[in-house]
């Protein structure tokens, strides 16, 4: 009996133990609010940084070879100030084959130092308490002198801040407690492609309101009647632009997550679901493919299409980063029509709003500060750099996130080149024009539910048929929010 009952204590005694070093790492239970994690901040070693003992940090990735060329000179030039620290990165495919490894590299404590990210990925890394925030290291101005004889301050200096794009800067800021989780890196966003052979023919207005392009759908119709003028080939990305236009609610990182069940919300819809039966406008999901198909005159009919092979659009909304599937093609270097790019439409053209999106990185708690330390001194060489900004614009054709790369000879040369041969440095040319425009949606957890089911929701409502479309578009909205609230554990 007494060996039995030694037993007992002794699985209570590893069980506790195992329960409080979970709840530690906040992987089972306390969830501090929202984000979950531990919000602590870094504690900076008084000495700084060692630049004298080796260190090496790992950075996931999901850049192609092209892509990990430039970060491999880069990498190079950092090590010329910092040689003690080594640089062992690794591409996981895309962004989710990243998200997926880090997953399953925290739950054993094994997780990288420095990782590519979007926020609603550092909303699941900050549930096991993984993320280190950024506040401290941003703000220190402890003095390190680098190999080269050079010094420069741990943080940012104030030039350094004011030279990021805001509107990219602040996506870091996005989780609810005003608290700094990661770095822009590169950035695309969406504009408005169109035809402009077409337009200058048929002597039309470039809309730049939603008010104008109605007027300019009707009358592309008009022209046109077998053609769908419009394609916008993210329906997430217009649903939640458009609640940023209108400044009605979408999500919150706090409190209510689920905000966009909304009489606004539901007459936008509305309207543009008119649009759609009207056949003035369609969308990947519901054309069977990128709209950019038929914007270059590609298109072919599919089994989910609801469009007839060979339908043309003269303008598409999509994202600066895929600019090159925008072109039309050539014969003998002559294109089959100008392209044109501007702005997407909007709400009130003096309070514009374009989204922000593409990569940003984020760095992760570890044990040893010097290695914390050494991730955050080549983030910050990434992200301050002109020279590697300027070379992976041009590369990925995604804009860079600092202002002065406009001031390098080449990059200006780059820019100065935008048209429908290099229209990868025309849609850059465009994103960079609206920098005061940008906005990021709160991060969660459960963030990327309520994205990919207002994008579902688009679809659902655009081809209802019901005798009270109101009340039909009204339960739609309920029954997408329910989803919400089941699929993130609400």
């Amino acid at each position: 009996m007494k060996r039995i009952i030694a037993t007992l204590l002794l699985c209570v005694v590893l069980v506790t133990g195992m329960l409080t070093s979970l709840t530690s790492c906040n992987i089972i239970g306390g969830n501090q609010g929202n984000n979950g994690g531990n919000n602590t901040a870094f504690e900076i070693p008084e000495g700084g940084f060692d630049t004298e003992t080796p260190v090496t940090i790992k950075f996931y990735h999901s850049m192609g070879a092209n892509l990990q060329e430039v970060l491999n000179d880069a990498i190079k030039e950092f090590n010329k100030l910092y040689p003690n620290i080594t640089i062992e990165h690794e591409s996981y495919g895309d962004y989710n084959g990243v998200r997926d490894q880090i997953k399953t590299e925290i739950a054993v404590g094994g997780q990288p130092h420095i990782a590519y990210c979007y926020p609603d990925h550092i909303a699941l890394y900050n549930e096991a308490g993984a993320v280190q925030t950024l506040d401290d290291l941003i703000a220190s101005t402890i003095e390190i002198t680098r190999a080269d004889g050079t010094t420069e301050i741990l943080g940012y200096t104030q030039d350094q801040l004011n030279d990021f794009i805001q509107g990219y800067y602040n996506e870091g800021k996005a989780f609810g407690d005003n608290l700094m989780y990661s770095l822009p890196i590169s950035k695309s966003t969406e504009v408005l492609y169109y035809n402009k052979t077409f337009f200058e023919a048929n002597k039309l207005k470039v809309p730049t309101t939603w008010e104008e392009m109605a007027e300019v759908c009707e009358q592309i119709k008009a022209i046109d009647p077998k053609c769908i003028p419009l394609g916008y080939d993210s329906e997430s990305n217009w649903f939640i632009t458009m609640c940023e236009q209108y400044g009605s609610p979408y999500t919150s990182a706090t409190g209510d997550n689920f905000l966009f069940d909304n009489d606004t919300n539901r007459n936008f819809v509305k309207m543009f679901r008119e649009w759609y039966q009207k056949k003035w406008v369609t969308t990947e999901a519901l054309s069977g493919g990128y709209t950019s198909a038929l914007f270059t005159g590609e298109s072919s009919s599919s089994a989910n299409s609801t469009v007839e092979a060979g339908t043309r659009c003269y303008m598409c909304i999509g994202s600066t980063g895929g600019a090159t599937y925008q072109q039309p093609t050539s014969t003998n270097g002559v294109y089959e029509f100008e392209v044109g790019i501007t702005s997407i439409p909007q709400v009130n053209p003096e309070q514009p709003k374009v989204i922000s999106q593409g990569p940003s990185v984020t760095i992760f708690k570890k044990s040893n500060p010097q290695e914390v330390i050494a991730a955050w001194l080549f983030a910050k060489y990434l992200t301050t750099n002109v020279d590697f900004q300027a070379r992976m614009s041009m590369t990925n054709g995604y804009a860079p996130v600092i202002k002065s790369v406009t001031e390098n000879e080449i990059y200006a040369n780059f820019l100065a080149s935008a048209s429908t041969e290099n229209i990868q440095a025309y849609a850059v040319k465009v994103a960079l024009e609206q920098e005061k425009a940008y906005y990021v949606s709160p991060a969660f957890n459960g963030s990327s539910v309520a994205r990919d089911e207002v994008g579902l929701l688009i679809q659902k409502c655009f081809t209802l048929e019901a005798a009270d479309i109101d009340a039909a578009i009204k339960k739609a909205f309920e029954e997408s929010v329910a989803e919400c609230k089941y699929q993130s554990g609400q």
